[in-house]
């Protein structure tokens, strides 16, 4: 099993290039066998998730092509069954979304439970809520997912909770159903609104997507189109936190700074020197930050999936800072790592409070998750010492190049194969 091998306490200097965001490439990959004709997409992330998924779409029969390792072309005119295996989607949460593409389109669909990290309960019942709602007969029959309906409709449906993949999952759906949806206290998050914009590019009539009020008429069929994936907004604030907990200077490009606002907001108030730039963000930090309150929240507030990498730049912060997760129950299981490495961390409910040290110290530690797996690497790179980190496989679901990307600006981070109990390593050469 691969792990990093990481020597810190060198400042990250220089410029990287985010990837395209892989919480948007999922469900948009997804759509787009929702027509027979040919969809290019460009800007996809080279990454285990979708990497999945592309298999998931050929075992069912849609015919996939990469034109260059970020462009594919996807036809889903040869789709013979509406049934996915389990084999295909156990490791990944996103599965979920082949349900409303393969709903609205077919009117059919049988998608297993979804996998993925496991960061807290993260039911799917607002998604058979809102499916039903538009007549999508949708009900869970031995550890699978089921939905088929002779007519699917237009409905008004109000989110009991604000939930990203169901706002999602419904509105792929409703964009072929008959009539008008309307979907209130919808999610506003980035990768809706550019799931809504590749819907529109085939065909689709969405208005509303970054609002809590979404307005969809249904429309009969979809047509081909070609649509770029919007930057990673999560991969780019793993990089500014890492220019934070390191005191380095990186030059973040290919980014909408938009969608880092409360990143941003953060980072400056704990002592950051951040410049925006049209499609580029450079982090600097020069002197020791100080402390802050975090609270997560659905955007435009501080993104859960940021919560793991801003908490690695606290323990390094003065005084003391208290991050409260409002999302996920489990996400501070990355704090016992921390704690390995000389952290001060103390959970209490939903909270972390977080005394701040002079210096974390290497240590052999485990990614629980992908979010933890790559602040762990942003703590490793702020520490004393060299640190070893597991279960890679975790972070490179959504990070691309990671271990290149910041061995450009300087890290010392090696990747490596463990062998045997010992856990001896040897160097992995190809």
């Amino acid at each position: 099993m691969d792990q990093y091998v990481i020597t810190g306490g060198v400042p990250l200097v220089g410029e990287t290039e985010i990837s395209g965001m892989k919480n948007a490439a999922l469900p948009i990959l997804a759509a787009s066998i929702m027509t027979d004709e040919t969809v290019t997409l460009e800007n996809l992330p080279d990454v285990d998730d979708v990497r999945v998924l592309i298999e998931a779409l050929r075992s069912i029969g849609a015919d996939i092509k990469y034109i260059d390792r970020h462009t594919v072309s996807v036809c889903g005119a040869g789709i013979g069954s509406c049934e996915i295996q389990y084999e295909y989607i156990k490791k990944i949460r996103a599965s979920y979304y082949l349900l409303g593409a393969l709903l609205g389109k077919y009117k059919n669909a049988a998608v297993p439970l979804p996998g993925g990290c496991n960061i807290g309960s993260r039911p799917i019942d607002l998604h058979l809520k809102g499916l039903n709602a538009i007549g999508g007969n949708v009900k869970i029959l031995y550890g699978t997912i089921i939905g088929k309906s002779e007519r699917l409709h237009g409905a008004h449906i109000f989110m009991d909770t604000v939930s990203v993949g169901a706002t999602i999952n419904i509105m792929m759906a409703a964009s072929r159903a008959e009539g008008r949806t309307i979907i209130e206290n919808a999610a506003k998050e980035p990768h809706v609104v550019d799931v809504a914009n590749f819907l529109n590019s085939m065909g689709a009539n969405i208005k509303g997507a970054g609002t809590d009020v979404i307005r969809i008429k249904g429309v009969k069929d979809f047509h081909g189109t070609s649509y770029m994936i919007v930057p990673d907004m999560i991969e780019a604030g793993t990089f500014m936190c890492a220019a934070a907990a390191t005191r380095g200077d990186i030059m973040i490009k290919g980014v909408i700074p938009k969608h880092l606002e409360a990143i941003t907001a953060k980072l400056r108030e704990i002592g950051c020197e951040i410049e925006e730039f049209d499609d580029s963000i450079r982090v600097v930090a020069a002197r020791r930050l100080s402390r802050t309150h975090i609270k997560t929240n659905p955007y435009p507030g501080f993104p859960t999936d940021m919560q793991p990498q801003i908490g690695v730049v606290l323990t390094l912060a003065q005084g003391t800072s208290v991050v409260t997760e409002s999302i996920f129950e489990n996400r501070f299981k990355y704090v016992d790592e921390l704690t390995r490495m000389g952290a001060s961390i103390k959970v209490e409910g939903n909270s972390a409070i977080i005394d701040g040290v002079d210096c974390l110290m290497g240590a052999r530690v485990s990614s629980p998750d992908l979010r933890a797996g790559a602040a762990l690497v942003v703590a490793a790179l702020a520490a004393e010492g060299t640190s070893v980190i597991e279960d890679i496989k975790f972070i490179e679901r959504g990070y691309e190049d990671f271990e290149q990307k910041l061995e450009a600006l300087g890290a010392d981070i090696s990747r490596v194969s463990a062998e045997g109990k010992s856990g001896r390593l040897k160097v992995r050469t190809s």
